[in-house]
C-alpha cells in the first residue's frame, strides 16, 4: 500500500482530472476504504485545498476554487504545455502579461524535476507579432479584468481617454481586434456607440450606477465591430467562411493566438471567438487548435465541418 503522502498526491491528481467524484469511485481507484478517503480529504483541506463534499452514504467530492491558490499538481504533459504557453505570453508584445508570465515561468522551472527541465530547455518559443502601422501600448491585466467585470455587472464606467475629456459609458463588450484590446460601449455624453482602445483608457473610480443593456447596432458585436473597422488590416471580415464559437478559456489566453479575428470576453474563463478562413473545414481545424470544448454559435456549416473532422480523425490509421 502506498504511503499516506503518496496517496494524497494521487487523490489530488484524481480530483483535478474531472469535476465530480463519488466516494466509492475514489476508494476503488486508491484501493482503500471509504473511511480512508474521508480522512485523506480532510488532510487535503488542512493543506488549503477547498474540497466540497456531497451528502449521502457514498458522498461525493469536488475540488473547488478558494480564496488562496494552494499548491497544484501537474502531470508531465500539463507541465510542458504550461511552460510553452508562458513562454508565448512572456514574449508577446503589448499584452500586459509579459513580466508576470516571465516570473511564473522562472518559478515553475525552479521546481521542475531534471527530466522535465531538460525537455523544456530544448524548446525555446518566442511570439512574433504582425507589424502594425500604429502599435498599441501594453494593456495591464488588472485593467482588462476591471473592464470585463463592469461589463458583467452592467455598471457605468468613467475614464480619461488620452488627451480627450473624461468619458461616461455603458460598457458592452471587451474584445481584441488585430492584436489590440478594445472596449465596445455606449457613450452617454455623445449618445452613440463607440469603440475605445484599452491602452488609452485610464479608469476613474468608483464605477457609476447600473444600467439596462442596450441592443448593439447590427444585432451582435461581430457585425458592429467589422462594420466600424472595415478596411483595417484585418481580413476576418473578408474570408468566404466566418463562424463564431464559445470557448471555456480566458479571453487573454485566446487572444495570444488570434490576430485575424475577434475575441470577446464573457467572463474570467469564457470567451466568444469569431474567426474566418477559406473553407469551413479549415476554420474548424483552426478553432480546434485551442484544445478545449467548443460550442458553435453560428453558422450550421461550421458545426457540420466539426462533424466531418471528427469522422476523418476517427478513421486515422497509424503504421509503426
Amino acid at each position: 500500500m502506498p504511503t499516506t503522502s503518496a496517496r494524497l498526491l494521487v487523490l489530488l491528481s484524481l480530483l483535478q482530472t474531472r469535476r465530480d467524484w463519488s466516494g466509492s469511485a475514489l476508494a476503488e481507484r486508491l484501493a482503500v476504504s471509504l473511511r480512508t478517503v474521508r480522512r485523506d480529504v480532510d488532510r487535503l483541506r488542512e493543506l488549503g485545498y477547498p474540497i466540497a463534499a456531497g451528502k449521502g452514504p457514498d458522498g461525493g467530492y469536488r475540488l473547488g476554487a478558494g480564496s488562496d491558490l494552494p499548491p497544484l499538481l501537474f502531470d508531465d504533459e500539463q507541465a510542458i504545455a504550461l511552460t510553452v504557453a508562458l513562454q508565448i505570453a512572456a514574449t508577446t508584445e503589448g499584452n500586459g502579461l509579459a513580466e508576470p508570465a516571465a516570473r511564473a515561468l522562472h518559478t515553475i522551472r525552479q521546481v521542475m524535476p531534471a527530466r522535465l527541465r531538460n525537455r523544456i530547455n530544448a524548446v525555446e518559443v518566442t511570439a512574433v507579432s504582425r507589424p502594425t502601422s500604429q502599435p498599441g501600448a501594453p494593456v495591464a491585466g488588472d485593467l482588462l479584468h476591471a473592464l470585463g467585470a463592469a461589463v458583467q455587472a452592467r455598471e457605468t464606467l468613467r475614464f480619461d481617454y488620452g488627451a480627450q475629456p473624461s468619458r461616461r459609458v455603458e460598457p458592452h463588450h471587451v474584445i481584441t481586434w488585430a492584436g489590440r484590446w478594445y472596449l465596445v460601449a455606449y457613450d452617454l455624453d455623445r449618445d452613440d456607440w463607440r469603440t475605445f482602445r484599452a491602452d488609452r483608457i485610464a479608469l476613474r473610480t468608483p464605477n457609476g450606477p447600473r444600467f439596462t443593456r442596450r441592443e448593439l447596432p447590427g444585432g451582435d458585436v461581430t457585425t458592429f465591430v467589422t462594420s466600424r473597422f472595415r478596411g483595417a488590416t484585418d481580413a476576418s471580415g473578408d474570408w468566404p467562411c466566418r463562424g463564431t464559437v464559445i470557448l471555456p478559456l480566458p479571453a487573454t489566453t485566446v487572444a495570444l493566438y488570434t490576430r485575424d479575428g475577434i475575441v470577446e470576453e464573457l467572463g474570467r474563463d469564457r470567451c466568444r471567438l469569431t474567426l474566418g478562413s477559406w473553407s469551413w473545414v479549415s476554420l474548424a481545424a483552426a478553432i480546434a487548435r485551442f484544445d478545449a470544448d467548443i460550442e458553435v454559435v453560428r453558422p450550421a456549416e461550421l458545426a457540420t465541418a466539426f462533424q466531418r473532422l471528427a469522422t476523418r480523425f476517427g478513421a486515422v490509421t497509424w503504421t509503426s
